[in-house]
């Protein structure tokens, strides 16, 4: 590079910077919620149609609280197996259901030819960030389900992380200390919550591999179309939405097709940087998923 290119260059985003250099082969994956009408589920397949081609590494399917879509996550993510080339990945809860119910799913799903759990530990029914009550005769958390989960068959089993600091954990060490449990119970893959932070989220790898956990930690993208609901949803997680996010949708609650662009774009731009810093695997969290339980306290041991 002559000094002359040198300042033209340097003045490039991560985008703009990645057409100038080899790539690797990318791992992606996508999170969608179970269709609840046959409108939505047309819906939903337009959408998984479009993505086969990508040929992503797996399609994680939500799983209402308390087992509210256990149907419906099942119907799906079977469906996905038997007319896809996509691997599907049920989330499954432990809030308000025994172990023999739980293990029942788990059952069901490798009897199905399902391979791949995501396995969380959920919020209580409409108390998202509420306090969490462990069923006296079910898995307490998520910890003890992937132990269960890894007892009954070996699946690959992904985790939640949040790599900001948690109002439940209330420290980076306890953070830490919640996903070498699930390592040591099992886990094969860490999938984070949405972030923005991307300084804030390769600080928290770096403690965790120094920690000693070697699984995939995967950085979860969220493209915000709808930045209200963002802000609803990260109060009760602890997930700092930044200024330069609200500038990027100011004055755009009227205008549905450039708030998709700007979605699209810091998505975009969050991905290259990450990939800068040596990720490969992106897990998406698509406009379809709704605030799940997992994106609370869900994913904490």
């Amino acid at each position: 590079m002559n000094a002359a290119a040198a300042p033209a260059e340097s003045a490039l985003g991560p985008v703009a910077r990645a057409g100038g250099r080899d790539h690797r082969r990318l791992n992606i994956s996508f999170e969608f919620s179970p269709p609840a009408t046959p409108e939505a589920e047309e819906t939903l397949w337009k959408a998984i149609r479009r993505l086969e081609p990508l040929n992503p590494a797996f399609m994680s399917v939500t799983y209402g609280a308390g087992g509210a879509t256990r149907a419906r996550t099942h119907r799906t993510v079977v469906r996905v197996l038997n007319e896809t080339t996509i691997t599907p990945a049920p989330h499954l809860t432990c809030v308000n259901a025994s172990r023999a119910q739980v293990d029942e799913v788990i059952r069901a799903y490798w009897d199905a030819g399902l391979r791949h759990i995501v396995a969380l530990r959920g919020d209580p029914p409409g108390q998202l960030g509420g306090v969490y009550t462990p069923p006296a005769d079910g898995y307490a958390h998520a910890t003890a389900l992937t132990a269960g989960i890894r007892a009954i068959a070996p699946f690959e089993v992904s985790v939640g992380v949040h790599p900001q600091i948690h109002p439940e954990t209330g420290s980076l060490q306890r953070e830490i200390d919640v996903l070498k449990a699930k390592v040591d119970a099992g886990a094969t893959r860490a999938l984070s919550d949405f972030f923005f932070d991307i300084d804030g989220f390769l600080r928290f790898v770096e403690a965790a591999r120094a920690a000693g956990v070697t699984i995939p930690i995967v950085p979860g993208i969220m493209p915000v179309s709808n930045f209200a609901g963002l802000v609803r949803m990260s109060k009760p997680m602890g997930t700092v939405v930044p200024d330069w996010l609200a500038n990027h949708f100011e004055g755009l609650d009227d205008d549905p097709a450039t708030r998709r662009l700007v979605a699209a774009s810091v998505a975009a731009e969050m991905c290259a940087r990450l990939e800068e810093e040596g990720f490969e695997d992106f897990h998406f969290y698509t406009s379809t998923a709704p605030s799940s339980p997992w994106r609370s306290a869900g994913c904490w041991a």
